[in-house]
Parts: structure tokens; sequence; C-alpha cells
């Protein structure tokens, strides 16, 4: 399978812990296609929630096509993500029970299609970010000196 990435929402990874993913298909208009084509599209502060047995992704804003004229949709509207049942109702017990939260982390082309990695985050802690940052600092340094070393 081709896939090209989109998309990434790189704030996710930063303010939350990624527990499990999934890939679910997106409900679109032709003229949204054609804006996320050309990279129209902004996954910053989307979440997901879980009505009537259905998935819905919040607060994705997807550019309005420059060509599109009176076919233009609302760039916040709710769009429909397309799971199976079984994984939905899964997902919705979790995020009930055990205080997850439902976060798009990508959103990338799989051959023709658009489709929407989904994350089933739980929140960190101020520590955790702190945590997270120390470690990144720390590899950064022993690259820098492993780099320093070699030239030598």
């Amino acid at each position: 399978m081709n896939t090209k990435t989109i998309s990434e929402n790189r704030q996710a990874r930063h303010e939350y812990f990624i527990i499990e993913s999934y890939e679910a298909g997106i409900e679109l208009f032709g003229t949204e296609v054609k804006s996320i084509r050309q990279g129209g599209v902004n996954l910053k502060d989307s979440w997901i929630s879980i009505e009537n047995g259905e998935a819905f992704i919040r607060n994705m804003h997807i550019a309005p096509y420059e060509k599109g004229n009176i076919f233009n949709r609302d760039p916040y509207r709710v769009r429909r993500l397309l799971m199976h049942k079984k994984e939905i109702l899964k997902l919705f017990g979790q995020v009930k029970q055990g205080g997850y939260t439902l976060i798009p982390i990508s959103l990338y082309f799989k051959d023709s299609r658009v489709k929407v990695q989904v994350g089933l985050c739980k929140g960190k802690k101020l520590h955790d970010k702190r945590d997270d940052m120390a470690k990144r600092d720390a590899g950064r340094e022993i690259e820098r000196a492993m780099k320093q070393r070699s030239r030598e």
C-alpha cells in the first residue's frame, strides 16, 4: 500500500501518552479532498467524540478550496469517521471508564483515500512533560558529543 502523510498533530505527542492507535476513514466532500491535497489542513486542537454509535472529528480545520466557489463547506464542520462498529464501541467504553481521550494523530493518503490515525490517549501531567523534555535534551547532548568525537 502506498501511504503519504499530509499532516501530523505534533502537539498530541507532547500533551498525551498514546496508548493505542487505530486507522479510520473520513467522510469528506470533493472540494475538501482537493484542499487537503494542497496541504490546507490543520489537526491542532482537534478531537474525536462518539455519539449514537458513530465517531466524529471536531475542530479540524480544512481550508476552503480556492476554486471551489459555492461547493466549499465550513472549514470547521463536524466530519464523520468511518470505523467498524465494534471498534467504536470498544473505544467508547474505554473513554467512558478509563478517562482516556480520542485525538487525531495524523492525516494521510492510503492509495487515493484520506485516512486518519486515531490515538487513544491519556493526558500527561506537567512532570511527565518535563521528563520527556529532559530525555530529549540528553539525547541531543549525546548526539553532539558523538559528532564532535567522530570529527576528531
